[in-house]
């Protein structure tokens, strides 16, 4: 099975393009932060080269830029052509089928931070991958939330199939 799953920003604004036939492509890179800590404290970065086609494409190059926080699902496409010089080249890219916008709507309208508006790659801090708080409300867990059920259910190991 050939399956990715990233979440990261974009080091640079989508690049739209159309094919002969109509079909709009967009092609873009992802930062995204490694799990582990180097010796010197920091993590690393990993730059994943992504690409969309169809609607997709059109609503990334419309709504995202340099920056912008996104998780993007798809498969890996290896592929292969012959230079210029006559030596053979090897590419690397994830096709995405969904790209979900994760920056707020207000950080779209550029108002990102000064370090990803001046064309410099992100620092490892700067490609932090903290999703904003959702402020997403909890249950009360000092009431039973069954309560109003209905009868209790007891079941023995002679009722379960298995």
């Amino acid at each position: 099975m050939n399956k990715v799953l990233l979440v990261g920003r974009l080091t640079r604004d989508p690049e739209l393009r159309t094919t002969p036939s109509g079909m709009a492509v967009t092609r873009f890179t992802i930062a995204v932060s490694q799990n582990f800590v180097g010796k010197n404290g920091e993590r690393g970065t990993d730059f994943i080269n992504c690409s969309a086609w169809g609607r997709q494409a059109d609503n990334i190059s419309k709504y995202c830029h340099k920056g912008t926080l996104v998780s993007a699902e798809g498969r890996i496409r290896t592929s292969s052509y012959d230079a210029q010089d006559g030596t053979k080249r090897y590419t690397t890219e994830v096709v995405c089928d969904t790209v979900n916008f994760l920056s707020p709507k207000n950080s779209s309208e550029g108002s990102t931070s000064s370090s990803y508006q001046n064309n410099s790659i992100p620092t490892n801090e700067e490609a932090n991958l903290d999703i904003p708080d959702m402020n997403l409300e909890t249950a009360d867990l000092t009431e039973d939330p069954f309560k109003s059920f209905g009868e209790e259910i007891t079941l023995s190991s002679d009722d379960l199939p298995f």
